[in-house]
């Protein structure tokens, strides 16, 4: 029998070689799937000495394989890890990435600062429903609403939110009932705005994450964002949050397009890697 320590190195190597950005971390979490441990549960092994089972090599030879050729782990193991959830993701649907954990804080923040107890919460162009789920999750008493038209993505959007008792609604972000509007008190947003000359470079992002969730449209990528920050504002309630995550290139144009929409107070934030990542302003005292 194969050590496990032996198996793992060797997969390791495999992935680096296909120019995979993270390949240990990519083995252990692939080995942690197909063993069904976790990775403490891994390392404990490993360091035990213990052997790999004949019964898990196939599939994990192919899943290594699978991941050479740049096919997203996070397809491979159907789960993506977000804030304190475990998502349900797969093709067809954007992988939710670190950097919007900070979206979502900023969102938090508004609601701690301002003392709401039961905040109206909405996610537009929610895509895995991350942001949703994340909200209802972690602001007990809140309602939360996730909003999202691609057939598609909306499987999962259904899948991480329901349990979290999150509202899924299957249509365009941009055009909402007149009955959700004047009564959000947050809300955020992680729309398209990659400009269409603007190819990504990550073979995972630009081969597999849905176009229709990747391209804002316009010259500048903004045709999309602009239409939200403007459906944002008719949901608002006076005083009301909104936060929009954007490309790094994007800060100035973001924050131009929010006071454009009407917004007031608008600010910039970074994320944890110290890019410009969101622009957020306040619905105005009518």
């Amino acid at each position: 029998m194969e050590e496990l320590s032996a198996v793992r190195h060797k997969a390791i190597a495999a992935l680096a070689d296909a120019g995979v950005p993270s390949p240990g971390v990519d083995v252990d979490l692939l080995l942690c799937h197909v063993l069904g441990i976790s990775r403490s549960e891994l390392k404990l092994r490993e360091l035990r000495g213990d052997g790999f089972e004949a019964s898990h090599r196939e599939e994990f030879t192919q899943l290594v394989a699978a991941r050479r050729t740049r096919i997203p782990l996070q397809h491979l193991t159907g789960v993506a890890h977000f804030r304190y959830l475990e998502l349900k993701v797969g093709p067809g649907v954007f992988t939710p990435r670190p950097e919007t954990e900070t979206v979502v804080q900023l969102g938090l923040d508004f609601v701690v600062q301002q003392a709401l107890e039961a905040p109206n919460c909405i996610d537009l162009c929610s895509g895995s429903g991350a942001i949703a789920a994340a909200l209802a999750s972690e602001l007990p008493g809140s309602k939360v609403w996730a909003v999202e038209l691609s057939d598609d993505a909306i499987q999962y959007t259904k899948a991480n939110c329901l349990p979290h008792q999150v509202t899924v609604l299957h249509q365009d972000a941009t055009t909402l009932p007149e009955d959700l509007e004047g009564i959000m008190d947050l809300v955020v947003s992680n729309p398209p705005y990659i400009p269409p000359n603007a190819i990504p470079r990550e073979a995972e992002v630009r081969d597999h994450d849905p176009a229709m969730a990747l391209y804002g449209l316009g010259d500048d990528g903004l045709q999309i964002p602009r239409a939200v920050a403007g459906q944002a504002m008719k949901l608002l309630r006076p005083g009301g949050y909104f936060v929009m995550e954007h490309a790094e290139v994007q800060q100035d144009s973001a924050a131009t397009m929010l006071r454009e929409a009407g917004f007031t107070q608008v600010s910039g934030h970074e994320d944890l890697t110290g890019r410009a990542r969101a622009t957020c302003g306040y619905a105005p005292h009518r």
